[in-house]
C-alpha cells in the first residue's frame, strides 16, 4: 500500500525533499515506515529518536497502523525562545 510521507523544517533540509511516496506493507507502523525512510535517506538517522509524528494531521505514536492513502508527517523537534 501507498502512503504520503511530508518532511518539515530540517528533515526537509536534509533530504532535500518535502513530500515523497511510500510503498509500505498492509498492517506496517509509523516505525516501520520511518525506517523504510531512513533506508532511502540515511542523513536522518540522527533526527529520528527525536521526531514527533502525525497521520492525517492528528498526533501519534510510533506504534500506529498506518492505511492507504494515510499522509504521515514527520515533525522534528523546534527549538527557540
Amino acid at each position: 500500500m501507498n502512503v504520503t510521507v511530508k518532511l518539515f523544517a530540517v528533515l526537509r533540509d536534509k533530504a532535500g525533499v518535502a513530500e515523497m511516496r511510500l510503498e509500505i506493507s498492509e498492517g506496517a507502523t509509523v516505525f516501520d515506515a520511518v525506517e523504510s525512510i531512513l533506508q532511502r535517506h540515511p542523513e536522518l538517522t540522527p533526527f529520528a529518536k527525536r521526531v514527533a509524528f502525525a497521520v492525517n494531521l492528528s498526533r501519534v505514536d510510533g506504534r500506529t497502523v498506518l492505511n492507504e492513502g494515510d499522509e504521515l508527517a514527520l515533525l522534528p523537534p523546534v527549538s527557540g525562545g
